[in-house]
Formats: C-alpha cells, structure tokens, sequence
C-alpha cells in the first residue's frame, strides 16, 4: 500500500517501500515546510508547472538524488538546461515508470519560471498517478474544470489533493464541487494557508464534502490510499 506524505503547501511524497518520489518540492522558502531539501530521498521529481512555489527546489533535489524530473515539455527542458536528468511529457500522455504510471491532465493555471513568472514553461497539469494498483491525483494548482467529471468516470480515484485556498486556485466551495466530480475515496486540502492571501479553513471544506473521506492533514503527516 502505498503512503503519501504532505510537507506542505502544495508538496507531496508517495513511497511504496521500494520507490519514492516527490511533487512540487517547495521546500526552502516555505517557513511551514515539513522538511529541507536536504532531507529528501527520491529517484523522480514531478513538478505540476514552473511557478517558484512548485517548483521550489526541484533542481538541487534531483542532482543530489541522482534523480529524474518529470514535467511538460516546456518545464522539463527548462530543467534540462540546468544540468538535470528529465522526461518530458504532455497532457493526456501517460508513461510506465519503474514506480508506476504517470498520466498528465489540464489544470487552469499560469505557468512560468522566474522571478516574475516570465520565462515560459508550458502549461500547468496535473497528476494522475498509479502505484501498486493505487491511484493518486495531484491536480497542482487550478481552478474547478468540468473536466474533472470524466478525470472521476475514467479513474478509480483512492486519494485526491486538492488546493482550497481561493486567490490563485480553487476555494473551497469549488473544491468540494471537485469532490463530486471526481468522486474520490480519500481527499486531503492542499494550497492553503502558506501564505495571507490563501488563508482558508480545511474543516469547513471537510463538513461539506459529502461521498469522501476528508483527511486534513499537517505537514509532516502521512496517509495511505
């Protein structure tokens, strides 16, 4: 069974015993942060887009770790240029990892590097991610898409991440109407409260989903699916 761990923000590590990966690695900079860069072990990187608060440390984790970043074309390139091991992928392509299957899906989002955002990196996606019969959705950020109801026809969905901090992503009442479309078993908040302007409340998005386990987690917690 695999176990996911939040360390904050929007980053999340799977590990099923023999693989371990790691999502949106901002880490450093992220006074709420579970754990430093220097803390993590993993073989693949997977950055949803090229924001500094997902891509966050993503760099100096994989070449400490000897590790694959996987990411859209335009990010893993990006990567690529400075000195990391990639594998580009696009939406609704899907890849067998040694860990897993790995299948991108749209988010609606921005995606850019840089300090103001402004070096392109492709569109922001998301994660549709099978390990050991499990499936695990990180939809990084975005906001509610109907598309979400085929992602939850398509996919027997064990555990979804979804952003509730309103401002850049999803607030909590579109959240929830995530959870309908997509009909998890198990659904964490995510995206809220590192910085003011996301502040949000996970309990008032957990007394309102209905059809799900809601499990709020703190960084540094762990669930498994």
């Amino acid at each position: 069974m695999p176990t996911a761990r939040f360390l904050g923000h929007s980053c999340v590590t799977v590990d099923n015993g023999k693989h371990n990966i790691i999502i949106d690695p901002f880490l450093s900079g992220n006074d709420k942060a579970a754990a430093k860069p220097t803390d993590i072990k993993v073989q693949y990187v997977l950055l949803t887009h090229g924001h500094g608060d997902h891509v966050g440390d993503a760099v100096q984790i994989a070449k400490a770790n000897d590790a694959t970043i996987v990411a859209n074309f335009e990010l893993a390139n990006y990567c690529a240029r400075q000195g990391c091991t990639v594998h580009p992928m696009h939406i609704g392509g899907s890849h067998a990892f040694a860990f897993g299957r790995v299948k991108l899906t749209i988010a609606h989002h921005g995606g850019g590097a840089g300090e103001h955002a402004d070096i392109y990196t492709g569109p922001p996606v998301g994660f549709l991610i099978e390990m050991d019969g499990k499936t695990m959705y990180h939809p990084g950020d975005t906001g509610l898409f109907l598309d979400m109801k085929l992602i939850g026809e398509m996919n027997k969905i064990d555990l979804a991440w979804l952003p509730i901090g309103d401002n850049f992503t999803m607030g909590i009442d579109d959240a929830v109407k995530a959870v309908e479309f997509l009909k998890p078993a198990q659904v964490v908040p995510f995206h809220y409260d590192t910085f003011d302007v996301i502040a949000a409340d996970p309990t008032k998005f957990a007394s309102k989903v209905k059809g799900s386990k809601v499990t709020v987690l703190k960084p540094g917690e762990s669930i498994d699916f």
